[in-house]
């Protein structure tokens, strides 16, 4: 039977989560309603601020104001008062108690053994959020970096090929590209998270091995395709050691954003994705590496007939050609993107989890 716990008008049912006042519904998201029922299981006992950390945010590192704030939303909608409190009663520095006689219906299973490794459940639910909104944030990143390229590439069509063909061919190639990109730097540092005890600690690691992950496969793949296609292979693409780098940056952005402990804003967290993953560009093309430009205007040099042409960036920079200027701007420019759309898409997915 499923148990229920009755106090004056209301009535909480946690296994259909549903909290009732006289049996019109009130409305709580899901932590406050954990939050709830865990004072009004141990009516009168004291439930500290640990306790709280522990069952409600489950490992989540979170400030104290998350906790302050969640007990102020449960008087407002039991209609309570901190100052002559009904329901809830503030034990200064230690925690809260449930001060209002609870009547149970039904009987409660035996509380699961408390286990010093989190939830997977409810950690690999929130793995698969902030992987999908990180995935998301690549296309966009994607999307953005596609069309700068595009009308870049577009600028001076090259005969046979129109603008409009160069723009979208161009927008295609780097949409897939960030795409994936994206799935495996948020992937891996979804995963960190969830395998953590410490969320967020473990992020620049899992984003640098999902960075490296995708970029070994992906040179491996694309040097292959070509030998056997056209019989030849472009050189040294952007590839493992970058997808580190980039990824390594993300997961920097990502611990920056959420040390703290509360759930980041949209815009910090763009600004910080932006800040390491444009320094991370930079590095990869300070210490020789190419991302996606240096990649593309690799592949026009190494086949003859290619009318892919990106020197009109460089002609912006007065340098004649695609120059190392240009491979470093560029390269910056495109962990920016990256890193600030990816970066700040995770905190999203943070805030809807919270939400």
């Amino acid at each position: 039977m499923a148990v229920g716990f009755r106090f004056e008008h209301f009535h909480l049912d946690p296994d259909n989560r549903r909290l009732t006042r006289a049996g019109e519904p009130v409305e709580l998201n899901a932590r406050y309603l954990d939050a709830l029922t865990l004072l009004v299981r141990d009516p009168g006992q004291l439930v500290s601020k640990d306790r709280f950390m522990a069952e409600v945010w489950r490992g989540i590192p979170v400030t104290d104001e998350a906790l302050t704030q969640c007990i102020r939303m449960l008087r407002r909608q039991l209609g309570d008062e901190a100052a002559s409190p009904r329901f809830i009663e503030t034990v200064p520095k230690h925690g809260y108690r449930f001060i209002a006689a609870v009547e149970t219906s039904g009987k409660e299973t035996a509380p699961a053994v408390p286990q010093p490794w989190p939830a997977l459940p409810g950690r690999w639910d929130e793995a698969a959020l902030t992987a999908g909104f990180g995935i998301l944030g690549g296309g966009i990143a994607g999307l953005i970096g596609g069309l700068i390229y595009g009308f870049a590439g577009a600028s001076h069509p090259q005969a046979g090929i129109g603008a409009t063909s160069a723009l979208l061919v161009l927008l295609c190639v780097t949409l897939l590209l960030s795409t994936v990109g994206g799935a495996g730097v948020s992937i891996g540092i979804a995963t960190a998270n969830a395998l953590s005890a410490h969320p967020w600690r473990w992020s620049i690691a899992g984003g640098a091995a999902g960075g490296f992950v995708i970029g070994t496969a992906g040179k491996l793949l694309g040097l292959d395709a070509f030998s056997l296609l056209l019989g030849q292979s472009p050189g040294d693409i952007t590839g493992g050691l970058e997808g580190a780098l980039l990824g390594g940056g993300v997961g920097l952005g990502c611990w920056l954003a959420h040390r703290g402990g509360s759930t980041p804003r949209f815009r910090s967290a763009a600004v910080l994705g932006g800040l390491c993953g444009g320094a991370a560009g930079l590095i990869a093309s300070l210490t020789g590496g190419r991302l996606l430009a240096g990649s593309l205007v690799l592949l026009a040099e190494q086949f003859p007939n290619s009318r892919l042409r990106l020197d009109q960036i460089g002609g912006l920079l007065g340098e004649t050609g695609f120059g190392p200027l240009s491979l470093a701007l560029s390269a910056t420019l495109e962990g920016t993107l990256f890193g600030a759309c990816t970066v700040g898409a995770i905190a999203l997915a943070r805030r809807e989890r919270q939400d």
